[in-house]
């Protein structure tokens, strides 16, 4: 049977919405043969569904398959599937839709879903938009398709201008064949060579190598044969890998292929340290496959550094690097994320700020907090060596994300000053609660810029002195979060550098006489240094240096206000305080000395040494380094004179 084609015309919204499709919706041109493939997948599945419920359907399912089949001679890239097909209506409604009806209604949806409240579902399925994505690369698109259980085909064709055709046709293979005249190639347009073997695997192994059935392509790159010699056949290359681990049972999944994806999808040579399995039912669907790095890498702090896990919808890769799903504080987590019923924007390249991402959100981040809480538990040189890499980001959770900070306290270890069971760095808070002395009800702190400085730092000394357990706390991070979070399991976090802490047993007679002997001394030396301390008082945590500089209760410490320097948002400096050890012979020899001496200026050059002295103990440099290092000399050279 011969029927001539009948032509249509578009309806002008429809024009105006084609060129749309050519030149603003998707950002990359490559994304047409991803919907093309993702179109002939559901083609094949609808078939097989259909097939399961209808036992009368006479169809052969043994081989589904896609094939991509390139002809660089006649520049055309032809996809086809043996799936489900179409009848003739169908073409109509499924391909035509948006030229009748539809297309006032999806322009107006589209416009909805670039809003950024926007709620809508996914508009690409229901109006057929990413068949129409063929025209960002051909000038003519050709497709051909019957459909299962009929014997009459259909064959539609366009150049996505004004008008298409519809014609019948007798025979045709049961699925769909759409044919693309393919644009010359214009790399300054993102215009690459579809008929390119290499580049059409590139794309499938990007957007489309997980899909369930198998893609094979076969390429004709040039004339095969010569006058009177049989044509060759091509060959055909199946270029998806179908490796979906994550809609695998875990028992049928090994190692090895776990730690390949890994390696594929974060570009590291190494095996991944852990790996996470999530697979939620219910009215949100969706798998989950995300793996902790063994190694941290080089831009992980860079403020450039792009991070996230993959997203798939339906096994079809939408983006890289989906921030929305993983917080910022884990973003040296890889994986992939699949789910079936996730709300997109118009090209599946943006999603849409709602709850179902939400909820995702919360629960991988869940799911992952778990399983590092379970490598510390169970896997110590695991979580030790998770933690030499990651903690310092993990960390940054404890300021962004309040909802978790006390599952991300319970995870964090820290250095301390006690000496541990097998040797060791770093203990949990939990741990350290549960040593903490009869009557301690504080979780005693030191920040500062490593191990040693801390050390040796003259806050520690009655701690020390008193075998008095403190955490050693070295990452930038410290000096932010621990102002923030008042306590774990009831016990406030206590900076030994801050406050007025009391660890003196001394009796309360004998500490009120030792006030008195002194209070003329402190007035006088807070009246020497009125524009450097706020008070000069006697302290409870020295016990050899003469002297130290500690910050008020509520006040920023020295680095955290460099801290906040060196990231453009200064806050002021207050005036700190400064304490005095009452039985350092220093002290005690100025005591003396103010009383015999009260008007001797050299005293009140002295008084500005130890405060010097006192602000270089902690690793800070006084305000006039130059004017200290003078009263230091001269007042060593009189000494050496006497």
């Amino acid at each position: 049977m011969t029927t001539q084609a009948e032509s249509y015309e578009f309806q002008v919204e429809t024009r105006q919405l084609l060129q749309l499709m050519i030149n603003s919706i998707y950002s990359d041109k490559d994304l047409f043969l991803r919907e093309l493939i993702s179109n002939a997948s559901d083609a094949l599945d609808k078939l097989r569904l259909e097939r399961f419920n209808d036992d009368k359907l006479d169809v052969d399912t043994s081989d589904l398959h896609i094939r991509i089949a390139l002809d660089a001679q006649e520049r055309t890239l032809t996809l086809s599937d043996n799936g489900i097909g179409m009848s003739r209506d169908e073409v109509v409604d499924l391909i035509g839709k948006i030229a009748n009806s539809g297309t006032a209604e999806f322009m107006r949806q589209m416009k909805e879903t670039q809003r950024e409240d926007a709620d809508t579902e996914e508009l690409i399925g229901r109006f057929g938009v990413g068949f129409y994505s063929s025209f960002m690369v051909a000038d003519r698109v050709t497709l051909v398709t019957r459909r299962a259980g009929q014997t009459e085909a259909t064959r539609w064709e366009s150049q996505g201008e004004a008008t298409y055709t519809l014609e019948p046709l007798d025979d045709a293979p049961q699925g769909t064949s759409i044919t693309l005249h393919l644009k010359p190639a214009d790399p300054e347009d993102r215009l690459f060579d579809y008929t390119d073997p290499r580049k059409v695997r590139e794309i499938v192994t990007r957007y489309s190598d997980f899909i369930t059935w198998p893609i094979r392509m076969e390429s004709l790159q040039v004339p095969v044969t010569e006058e009177g010699e049989e044509p060759a056949v091509p060959e055909l290359e199946t270029v998806n890998s179908r490796k979906a681990l994550w809609t695998r049972p875990a028992s049928e999944v090994t190692e090895e292929e776990y730690a390949e994806l890994y390696k594929r999808i974060s570009h590291d040579w190494n095996d991944p340290l852990e790996t996470i399995r999530l697979n939620i039912e219910g009215t949100l669907q969706y798998q989950a496959l995300l793996f902790l790095p063994e190694r941290a890498t080089a831009n992980l702090f860079s403020p450039d550094a792009k991070h996230g896990v993959q997203l798939y919808v339906n096994r079809v890769f939408v983006m890289d690097d989906c921030e929305e799903l993983v917080p910022a504080y884990l973003r040296f987590v890889k994986g992939v994320v699949d789910s079936q019923d996730l709300a997109l924007n118009v090209s599946r390249e943006i999603l849409q700020q709602d709850r179902q991402i939400e909820s995702m959100r919360k629960r991988l981040t869940k799911r992952v907090l778990q399983a590092i809480k379970g490598l510390a538990a169970n896997e110590a040189e695991k979580y030790a060596k998770f933690w030499d890499e990651f903690g310092r980001v993990v960390k940054e959770g404890l300021l962004q994300d309040f909802a978790n900070r006390d599952a991300i306290l319970e995870i964090s270890s820290f250095e301390t000053t006690t000496e541990l069971a097998d040797d060791a760095k770093r203990t949990s808070l939990r741990a350290y609660v549960e040593r903490m002395k009869e009557g301690q009800d504080k979780i005693f702190f030191l920040t500062g810029d490593s191990r040693a400085a801390i050390e040796n730092s003259p806050y520690m000394e009655a701690f020390r002195a008193k075998e008095l357990e403190v955490l050693l706390l070295t990452d930038p991070i410290d000096e932010v979060w621990v102002d923030g979070i008042p306590e774990f399991d009831g016990k406030q976090f206590q900076s030994i550098a801050k406050g007025d802490i009391e660890l003196d047993e001394t009796q309360e007679n004998e500490r009120e006489e030792r006030k008195e002997q002194f209070a003329g001394l402190l007035t006088w030396m807070g009246e020497v240094l009125t524009e450097d301390v706020k008070e000069v008082r006697l302290s409870n945590r020295l016990t050899t240096s003469p002297a130290c500089v500690v910050s008020d209760a509520g006040d920023a410490t020295p680095t955290l206000v460099n801290l906040y320097k060196a990231m453009g948002q200064p806050i002021p400096q207050e005036r700190r305080i400064l304490e005095l050890n009452p039985t350092h012979t220093l002290v005690v020899g100025l005591r003396a000395a103010h009383e015999a001496r009260p008007e001797d200026p050299k005293l009140a050059e002295t008084v500005e040494l130890v405060h010097g002295m006192a602000l270089l103990a902690e690793g800070t440099q006084p305000d006039d380094p130059a004017r200290f290092v003078q009263l230091l000399a001269t007042q060593l050279g009189e000494s050496l004179n006497k």
